[in-house]
């Protein structure tokens, strides 16, 4: 492996850096109940910035590791990730740990990770070399019902502890479908099931578990957060949402940063935020509305046009590369990247349901921090062998054109 830095993707780790600040500052103002329960200002930050900085380095190096090897090596990850999501499900497992009434995490060896990032990251490059194997029209019914039962299966244990990612999974799996130009009859299908499953899912638990105030049992427990989520959302506006109660805390002060950041076109400026102080987990799923707060319309619109410049660099590596799986990959990943962003951003400013999204490279989380850079290190990859690739077929024509032997017309 050679570390050459000629062929790398500037734009990609222009907008990756870019990123890291961006995240460093948000940190820093978010971070004030932190501070105050640890006692100490470096703390907090610092354990993130050791994060930040491992996954630049793992973003430099995997971004020299061949395609090709990237896609065998997600089928293995694929294999153990999917173990860890679905050791979760299993009742008094001692790995598994639980945070604020989610069995979302293991711990292994000290260390605590969400399996489901990895089986999110996994499932897209497994996908994406599944369906670059289409060739005839008998393989685009094959490939789509292999991805779709490949999808479900790891889907389903994602979706007893979080819901909103095993749907964000699905999104992501969908637009690769559209991608590889599986037939749309395939496509809809599966989209029908699923949306009637979800309403009929939400009707069984709002009116036999939620409106009679019974408790919900087994691996899907969740289930009635969920509904409950959905339901004061989409209430009709009767005064309720504003009573300040455990459940609606993080909408309302949420809110209240917002509009405090609205008044001006760049807020209240960096580290001037007042709300950060009774936002719980100001640091994690809505550290937006405190960068809304702090750096006003100014500052979101930016944060915005990065995330989809992004997936727009994406699209400039992948249309120009010859390469249909690592194609597809660099797609989902891209995808994947944004639509999470955009879920979490919605959000924070009330246009959806609370869904625990983090903004990707921003909120705090070692976990979601290094999968992130193994994304970016993956799409710089893909974009350094098309780079190469376009300099070995250039210089091939240069010297094929000297081996021309001149001939002179007499």
């Amino acid at each position: 492996m050679r570390f050459n830095l000629k062929n790398i993707d500037r734009s990609f780790w222009g907008l990756f850096l870019i990123l890291i600040v961006v995240a460093i500052i948000a940190l820093f103002s978010a971070s004030s109940t932190l501070v105050y329960q640890r006692g100490s200002v470096l703390g907090p930050i610092g354990s993130q910035m050791a994060f930040i900085v491992l996954g630049v380095l793992a973003a430099f190096v995997i971004q020299y590791i061949p395609s090709y090897w990237v896609r065998f090596g997600g089928y293995a990850l694929l294999a153990i990730s999917t173990l860890l999501v679905y050791s979760t499900m299993i009742p008094g497992n001692p790995l598994v740990v639980t945070i604020n009434g989610a069995a979302r995490w293991v711990r292994i060896a000290g260390i605590t990770f969400q399996p489901s990032e990895l089986a999110k990251l996994s499932l897209i490059i497994v996908v994406a070399d599944q369906l670059a194997r289409i060739r005839t029209e008998d393989d685009k019914r094959k490939y789509f019902y292999r991805t779709l039962i490949i999808s479900g299966f790891v889907m389903l244990p994602v979706m007893a502890s979080n819901l909103s990612t095993a749907i964000l999974i699905g999104l992501i799996v969908f637009c690769l479908w559209i991608l590889a130009r599986v037939p749309w009859k395939y496509i809809l299908s599966v989209v029908g099931i699923a949306i009637a499953a979800l309403v009929f899912g939400y009707l069984l638990v709002e009116f036999a578990f939620v409106r009679p105030g019974r408790p919900m049992h087994g691996p899907f427990k969740r289930a009635t957060t969920w509904v409950a989520r959905i339901d004061r959302h989409f209430v009709e506006d009767n005064g309720s949402k504003y009573v300040l109660t455990d459940d609606n805390i993080q909408e309302v002060y949420a809110s209240v940063a917002i509009a405090r950041g609205g008044i001006s076109p760049v807020g209240v400026l960096p580290g001037n935020s007042k709300e950060r102080d009774y936002l719980p987990l100001a640091f994690a799923d809505y550290i937006f509305a405190i960068i809304v707060e702090e750096s006003g319309v100014l500052g979101a619109g930016f944060l915005i046009f990065l995330y989809l410049a992004i997936l727009f660099r994406a699209c400039n590596v992948s249309s120009r590369y010859s390469d249909m799986p690592a194609m597809l990959m660099t797609m989902g990943l891209a995808l994947m990247i944004t639509c999470q962003a955009l879920i979490s951003m919605l959000v924070a400013v009330g246009l959806g349901p609370v869904t625990g999204q983090p903004l990707p490279m921003i909120s705090r989380g070692g976990t979601s921090v290094l999968i992130t850079s193994i994304y970016f290190g993956i799409m710089m990859g893909v974009s350094r062998e098309q780079t190469e690739l376009r300099q070995r077929v250039n210089e091939t024509i240069e010297q094929s054109l000297d081996d021309v032997p001149i001939v002179t017309l007499e």
